[in-house]
């Protein structure tokens, strides 16, 4: 007798992620743009505007389109899976909601005339984490060194030399606080 196929929901985090995201993506198409800019964009505005609060952390789930939302979520439903694995996924919630907060504050803090929306802080913040999960006795893996090097490295670089619409520093808030939460939470 052949067994049935059956899917599981294998990684609550990531795969919630990944489908929040879409939902803001469909919602913005369906409102053309302004729940985007509403709810999933984080930008400078008054604090006494109720939505600054949660857009300091939902800017993760807003994407500019469709190749912008599966450029992230490609890597996240790579590296995402083995991270809420090894951690579990009330760590890698609290990681993930971290270091929106961070970049969300920054972008507001220091960049009054641009907005920021986007998984990409998130994605750097897993590749980094990821990186570090094969530490060992206090021995610092080459592979998280390269990644440094040439993910944020290449941010630093490209933050200098290119004007374009990509936010180097949410990159690099990203990579710092998952070298930092990766370090914390091994422990």
């Amino acid at each position: 007798m052949k067994r049935a196929i059956r899917l599981q929901y294998n990684s609550p985090v990531v795969l919630s992620f990944a489908l929040l995201s879409l939902a803001a993506l469909l919602l913005g198409a369906l409102t053309g743009g302004r729940s985007t800019t509403l709810l999933f964009s984080v930008y400078r505005c008054r604090l006494n505007d109720l939505l600054a609060y949660p857009r300091f952390v939902l800017h993760v789930l807003g994407h500019s389109g469709y190749s912008h939302y599966i450029g992230n979520m490609m890597l996240i439903l790579v590296v995402g899976p083995p991270l809420e694995e090894k951690y579990g996924s009330r760590p890698l919630l609290s990681a993930i909601v971290l270091t929106a907060l961070i970049s969300g504050l920054v972008q507001w803090l220091f960049f009054p005339h641009t907005a920021l929306l986007g998984a990409s802080g998130i994605v750097f913040m897993m590749i980094v984490m990821s990186s570090l999960a094969g530490m060992k006795d206090g021995c610092i893996p080459i592979t998280l060194i390269l990644v440094l090097l040439l993910y944020v490295g290449g941010e630093i670089v490209d933050g200098v030399v290119l004007s374009d619409n990509v936010s180097q520093l949410t990159h690099i808030i990203g990579g710092l606080c998952g070298a930092f939460l990766g370090l914390s939470m091994r422990k």
